[in-house]
């Protein structure tokens, strides 16, 4: 096991990713941040917490569960639905990002994107991703990123938040051989 980004190296890639969102939609005006759970969520938080201070105002904030959009649904196990939560002022004609802890083969955003058309029509979307390790099956690709991180199929990334981890900390492992 080997940490690849501390509590610090986290703080800091966040703080970037919150300027960088404002630098590209000249501020924060017609922006609304949307967590993917459960990691995701709490990383949305974050940096909408990060742009309001910058900023000075509130910034629209929310969850978008995408458990039903999923392609693999009959290949895991069941797993509960987590609650889909739009800010009050909602998506419609907004510049919208969908943030996400770790982007891979990018079926997680795909199924974002669709679970997104089900609520409204954005002016915009775009990506955040705390890490991005490669291996695309789509062709997505993150607009913000704090860390690219290539690693090999037979190894997992890691993300620990203090919110459901007690810590924050990334960490790139091989993983376990059946």
């Amino acid at each position: 096991m080997n940490v690849v980004l501390s509590a610090e190296d986290i703080s800091r890639a966040l703080t970037r990713i919150s300027h960088e969102i404002l630098e590209r939609n000249h501020g924060s005006t017609n922006v609304a941040i949307l967590g993917i759970p459960t990691r995701g969520a709490h990383l949305a938080l974050r940096v909408a917490e990060i742009m309001a201070k910058i900023e000075g105002t509130n910034i629209p904030c929310g969850t978008l569960d995408i458990t039903l959009h999923r392609d693999d649904l009959r290949l895991r196990p069941p797993r509960a639905i987590m609650p889909t939560l739009i800010p009050q002022s909602g998506i419609e004609g907004r510049d919208v990002v969908l943030i996400d802890d770790v982007l891979f083969s990018g079926r997680t955003i795909r199924s974002a994107l669709d679970a997104l058309g089900e609520v409204g029509r954005p002016k915009t979307v775009q990506l955040a991703v705390l890490v991005d390790r490669g291996h695309r099956e789509l062709p997505i690709k993150a607009d913000f990123v704090g860390k690219n991180l290539p690693s090999s199929l037979d190894q997992s990334v890691r993300v620990s938040l203090t919110e459901i981890d007690g810590r924050d900390e990334v960490v790139i492992e091989s993983r376990k051989q059946p």
